[in-house]
This record gives structure tokens, C-alpha cells and sequence, in this order.
């Protein structure tokens, strides 16, 4: 979910009604991780929706792989696309503001000064897809259930969120546990709320193509399981009106067809047979789309930059494998990875090397660290690499030619460091007599032709690296399970970092199936640098702790650093059109809307292309 920041220099009373009493809790429309919302109590939308934008008409986008799974909540199973269409929070966010949430099936959020709890009251108006009134003990089943049987990832994300009781008919209150933590009341915003009544006779915990019940715009119209799924707005939606709604969800039809191989999704594109595409791949972008449909303004191919963290991603290591535990051993095998060579005769040169897991924002470390950073990590001298207080981090560099043989060297003098030799043209432990060889396992095959040239490089080291392909069942069985030695992975970021790092970097989650700790890390200098991102007072302190932590992950090389570019590349059949402002931090799809008489003609222009 996108997080945002603004200073905003309004009448305060113009954007919230806050209690005047300081010995009373604020009371409001919304709330901003710091600072005051954008958008006051009487907002009639959101600047980036077109608020007459008409109903109608039918979507068709691509999904990867298959799905056997239509509770996207638990470990278990492939969750089918568009899921999110179904169910709501107390809050939603908006895409124009750093981490700013106004209440949907909340009517009001109340907390004190210290955010060392928060209360919501319900809209009375809100209802389940089967009608009945969306209730507190729906609220509270959800809370105790997620923790309880849902995702590992829940269960990190709330783990502070102690207890939650009703006070009201209508509203429920929050008690949080553990250090300051000013991001709680929000995160409490974002918890998915599910029906007790529902649920109660069914099994939470196993995988299921029973249509849930939920609340939100879209409910499942049919599905082919594993091949597509298809989703029809409620006309009897009950927060059609909302101010957070208003101009959105104007599809009548969302179409979610599944695809194997991503050659074949494009040219089903191309065939008129979806409607709208996400290219993520340089070279298609360059040169699979000179096609009279594209040349003719039938499809629209359109680049749009926007101002979203690019977080990371890389080729990581399971440092739970003995061979990737030393630090001089994953240092040494980047110098491999030659980015230069990659981006020019595979991308075209088109992207940005990543040296940061907060890239594209001002989290992101850079230089030495500054007096600032000094003060949160001087004290972790000795327990973190030297190099975090001594080097300027940088990814190894090339000439693009392919010619490696300096990185070659500089990475046989990592791994001697680390007793590590060549042998007989075989990398070889020089205390134990093991052979260095791994698996790098995959999910997509589009990525075989970037990681094949990676691993001719390793060869030089002597190190045997096997690339295997999977199918996306068994890739995310492996994965949950830490069933690899090196894979291909993404952190995603948001502007504004907090609990989700546990699930990312700590120590609790490496030991946890299905977290995002993929790497394995435990670390408790980073398990403590992630409880001060969780408890920054202030944005100022958040940006010094983040990118405090972002250097000690870099410094520790956990990972190969891969690329990132800071614009959606998308394509779609011209019969869509978006409003004249565009989120700052989304690419906004679901306030985009089928212009009637575009469509209408668009098979005549198909059958006219030339």
C-alpha cells in the first residue's frame, strides 16, 4: 500500500476538527503519519479522480502463473488477481500523500497524543456483500483471526496491536503494545476487515474457490479455476458515495485471464485480447511493439514517470546455506554480476543500477553517513561491517564490454580472505575440501537470458551455478520454505518504512515460512535499527534511521543489486481514458474509466489497421 508525505501550511481547523482540550484524544476524518492530512473533513473527492467519470464496460488484463486460491489472507496456496476488489479497511490511503489514511468502513478515528491507541467508529450504513451491517465484532474476530491463522506476515505486522475491545454499538478501540510507535493507529487503518459470520463455519486456514464474502466494489462474478477469474461492480454497493470513492471503480467488468508464459500474454495483447499491459522488460519495450495497431494510435504505448521508492531488487542469498554466511563470499560473487554489459545489450540502456533498498527517494543512503546517522549507528561500532562508517557504497563497475578480468581478480582476493581457492578450475573450501556450486531457481524464463551471462562470469571463480525454472506453484513453495540457495527477489518500499522491515529483515522472520526475510538475516544491530524506524518521533528522525539501516543491509551484502527505472511502461487498446491529474505515488488504474464512444468504434479501427 503507497504511504506519502506532505507539509501542508493550512488553518488547522480546515483540515481536521480536533478536540480542543490537549487532555482529550483528536478526533477526525483522517490521519497522517505527520502532519495534517491533505484533504479536510468536508473533501468532496480526491484531486486525482474524475468525479463524473461514467460506469460501464469490461477490463481484460493478463495474470502470471495460475491460482488455486481465493482466500489471499493465509500461507497456503496461489491467490487468484484482483482479490483486493472485495474486501475494505477501516481506512484507505490516498495516492497523492506520503502515508495519509481517511476512513472508509470508519466513519471517525480517534487517538491521544502519544498514539497509544486508537478508536474507530463504524458507518452505519456499511454492509456485507450478503447485506448483513459490517459490526465491531467483525472488527475484532478479524484482528484475533489474522494473528492467529493468517499470513506470517500479519502476525509481525500486528504484533503490537495488543487487544482490541468494543466501547460503543459502533465502535471499537485499539490497544497497542511495545515501545512508541507513532505508525499504529495507520496500520490498524489498513487491517483487513472480514466477515465473523461467514468465516465462523468455515476453515480459515485451508485454501478455498468459494466466493468470499466482503464488503468492497466488486464481487466474483465466475471463475475457470487457475485459468481466469472475473469480477462484476455491486450495483448495491454501499460505499458508492464516500468522498474516498467518489470518481473510482468504474469498470462494471474486471477480467483476469492467466498466462504461463509471458511471449504468449504479449501476443494475446496484441490480438486484441486483453486490454491493458504492464511491460517490465527493456527489450520488449524497445522492439516488440512496431506493429501498425501501436504506429496507428490504436494501442496507446505510453511511459509515465512517477516519484514511487523503487526499493530493491536482486539476486539474493539464503545465507541460511553455508556458503553465503561469510560476507567476503557474497561480496565477492557481485563482482560477477557485470550491470554495464547487462543494461546495454539487454535493456538497452535503459535502467538505473540500484545502490539503495529505499532507491528513487530521500530515505535512500548516499556518501559517508552524515553527523545525524553517526549519532544512531556510532554505537554499533564493531558490530556491523567497517565499512558502513569508512566507504561510500558503490555495486562493482564495468567497461560494458565484458571484458571482467579486474572484477575477476578482485573477487578471487575476497574469496581467499575467505578460504576460498581455485582448485583444478573448481572453487574449492580450503578448510573443508568443499566444491562451490549452487542453484540459482527461478519463476520466470524471460529472466534465463539475464542470468545466464552471471553465471558464464562465475564460472571464471570456478563456481558451478545451475539455473532452474519453475512453475509458479512450486516456486512459492520453495520460497516460503527458504528451499533455495540464490533466487531473484523485490522488496517493494514506501515513503514511509515501518513495521513491514520486521518482515523483511529480522531476525524472527528468518525463522518463519512465508515471511519476506528471504535472505535469512539475523542481525540484532538491524533488529534494533528497525524497532527506532518503527518508533521515529518525527519524519526528519524516520529518513535518518532508514537510511542508517539501508547502509548496514548494503554493507552486509545480503544481496546483488539488480536495476530499476522510475516510470510505468504500459499499453492499452485506446478505449480507456484517466483524469487530468495523476496520483502523485500510483499509477491510479482504478480512476481510469471506458470512454463509451471509443469503445464503440474501436472494433472498426482493429479491422481497419493497415
Amino acid at each position: 500500500m503507497k504511504k506519502t508525505f506532505f507539509v501542508l501550511v493550512m488553518f488547522l481547523s480546515s483540515l481536521i476538527h480536533y478536540q480542543v482540550s490537549s487532555q482529550e484524544p483528536y478526533r477526525a476524518h483522517g490521519l497522517a503519519m505527520h502532519g495534517d492530512p491533505k484533504y479536510s473533513s468536508d473533501f468532496p473527492h480526491f484531486d486525482y479522480v474524475n468525479p463524473t467519470a461514467p460506469k460501464g464496460g469490461k477490463i481484460v488484463e493478463g495474470a502470471f502463473g495460475s491460482y488455486d486460491n481465493l482466500n489471499p489472507f493465509i500461507l497456503k496456496g496461489r491467490s487468484a488477481a484482483g482479490l483486493g476488489n472485495l474486501f475494505e479497511t477501516l481506512m484507505t490511503n490516498s495516492y497523492d500523500e506520503a502515508f495519509t489514511e481517511y476512513c472508509l468502513l470508519a466513519e471517525s478515528v480517534e487517538w491521544p497524543e502519544d498514539r497509544a491507541w486508537v478508536t474507530f467508529t463504524l458507518r452505519a450504513e456499511a454492509k456485507w456483500h450478503d447485506g448483513q451491517p459490517v459490526t465491531v465484532e467483525d472488527v475484532i474476530w478479524s484482528l484475533e483471526t489474522i494473528k492467529a491463522k493468517g499470513h506470517p506476515f500479519y502476525r509481525s505486522y500486528y504484533a503490537n496491536l495488543a487487544s482490541a475491545e468494543k466501547v460503543g454499538d459502533r465502535k471499537v478501540k485499539f490497544t497497542f503494545s511495545g515501545p512508541p510507535n507513532p505508525e499504529l493507529p495507520l496500520i490498524t487503518g489498513q487491517m483487513p476487515i472480514l466477515p465473523k459470520h461467514y468465516w465462523q463455519e468455515r476453515d480459515f486456514e485451508s485454501t478455498t474457490l468459494e466466493a468470499p464474502v466482503g464488503s468492497g466494489p466488486y464481487k466474483i462474478k465466475s471463475l475457470d479455476a487457475g485459468r481466469s477469474i472475473t469480477y462484476q461492480r455491486d450495483p448495491n454497493y454501499w460505499g458508492n458515495e464516500l468522498p474516498v470513492n467518489v470518481g473510482r471503480h468504474n469498470f462494471d467488468i474486471i477480467h483476469y485471464d492467466y498466462y504461463r508464459d509471458r511471449n504468449i500474454e504479449r501476443e494475446a495483447f496484441k490480438a486484441g485480447s486483453i486490454d491493458f499491459l504492464f511491460e517490465r522488460t527493456a527489450k520488449e519495450w524497445a522492439t516488440g511493439y512496431n506493429i501498425p495497431a501501436v504506429e496507428q494510435d490504436v494501442i496507446v504505448k505510453e511511459k509515465i514517470e512517477h516519484d514511487n521508492p523503487q526499493g530493491m531488487q536482486a539476486f539474493v542469498f539464503n545465507t541460511r546455506r553455508e556458503i553465503f554466511k561469510d560476507r567476503k563470499v557474497r561480496q565477492a560473487l557481485g563482482y560477477a554480476f557485470d550491470f554495464e554489459w547487462t543494461n546495454k545489450n539487454l535493456f538497452y540502456s535503459s535502467y538505473t543500477r540500484t545502490l539503495s533498498y529505499f532507491s528513487n527517494s530521500e530515505l535512500a543512503s548516499s556518501g559517508l553517513p552524515s553527523q545525524e546517522e553517526l549519532r544512531v549507528l556510532d554505537q554499533y561500532r564493531g558490530q556491523v561491517p567497517d565499512q558502513v562508517f569508512s566507504q561510500v557504497f558503490s555495486a562493482p563497475q564495468t567497461d560494458g564490454s565484458g571484458n571482467i578480468r579486474g572484477n575477476i581478480r578482485t573477487a578471487l582476493r575476497l574469496l581467499r580472505e575467505a578460504n576460498w581457492e581455485v582448485q583444478g578450475e573448481k572453487l574449492t573450501n580450503t578448510a573443508t575440501g568443499e566444491v562451490m556450486s549452487f542453484e540459482v531457481l527461478l519463476v520466470s524464463p524471460e529472466f534465463e537470458r539475464i542470468v545466464l551471462p552471471f553465471t558464464k562470469n562465475l564460472e571464471k571463480l570456478g563456481i558451478q551455478a545451475n539455473v532452474n525454472t519453475v512453475d509458479t506453484s512450486q516456486y512459492q513453495n520453495r520460497t516460503d520454505s527458504y528451499d533455495f540457495d540464490m533466487t531473484v527477489a523485490n522488496w517493494g518500499q514506501s515513503l514511509s518504512p515501518g513495521n513491514e522491515q520486521r518482515d523483511f529483515w529480522s531476525s524472527k522472520a528468518a525463522d518463519v515460512n512465508g515471511t519476506r526475510n528471504l535472505a535469512g538475516i539475523k542481525d540484532p544491530v538491524i533488529d534494533k535499527l528497525i524497532d527506532l524506524i518503527i518508533s521515529a518521533p518525527d519524519r526528519q528522525s524516520l529518513i535518518i534511521r532508514t537510511q542508517a539501516l539501508d547502509r548496514v543491509l548494503l554493507h552486509s551484502h545480503y544481496v546483488i543489486p539488480h536495476w530499476h527505472i522510475t516510470a510505468y511502461r504500459i499499453l492499452y487498446w485506446d478505449k480507456f481514458r484517466m483524469p487530468k491529474v495523476r496520483p502523485q505515488y500510483s499509477l491510479g488504474m482504478d480512476t481510469w474509466w471506458i470512454d463509451p464512444e471509443l469503445a464503440a468504434g474501436l472494433d472498426e479501427r482493429k479491422r481497419n489497421l493497415k
